[in-house]
């Protein structure tokens, strides 16, 4: 999972925006959490599916059939480094409406939502 030099740039989406988004999506949005397991126990945001990147080997074959390449997919992590990553292979595999979540959960937790807890 590692992009070229060539690979278009990922759009950002500030926490500010995701939460506004959440809260009034008109379109179906794909919210897609690439943490591993233990790093939801605690802390997580409703309405993600978790895809594990350690995981990859068991799901990324299903990613078409699971997800529309075409809707828009927000994908986060802790920092924002993993869903980075997550968000250029989805780009490899077709998917055109991505955003990574810049910040990730931790910056969620310090500017939406204080009753998540950081680690």
């Amino acid at each position: 999972m590692s992009s070229s030099p060539s690979t278009p740039e990922i759009a950002q989406i500030s926490v500010i925006e995701l939460a506004d988004r959440m809260s009034q999506a008109q379109e179906p949005l794909q919210l897609i959490d690439v943490r591993e397991p233990e790093e939801l126990e605690i802390a997580q945001i409703e309405r993600f599916t978790n895809l594990p990147l350690s995981q990859f080997a068991e799901w990324s074959g299903q990613i078409q059939t699971q997800f529309d390449p075409h809707a828009e997919t927000i994908v986060l992590c802790h920092h924002g480094v993993r869903s980075a990553q997550m968000c250029y292979w989805l780009q490899s595999q077709g998917f055109t409406h991505l955003k990574n979540v810049s910040g990730g959960i931790e910056a969620y937790a310090v500017r939406v939502d204080s009753n998540i807890p950081r680690y």
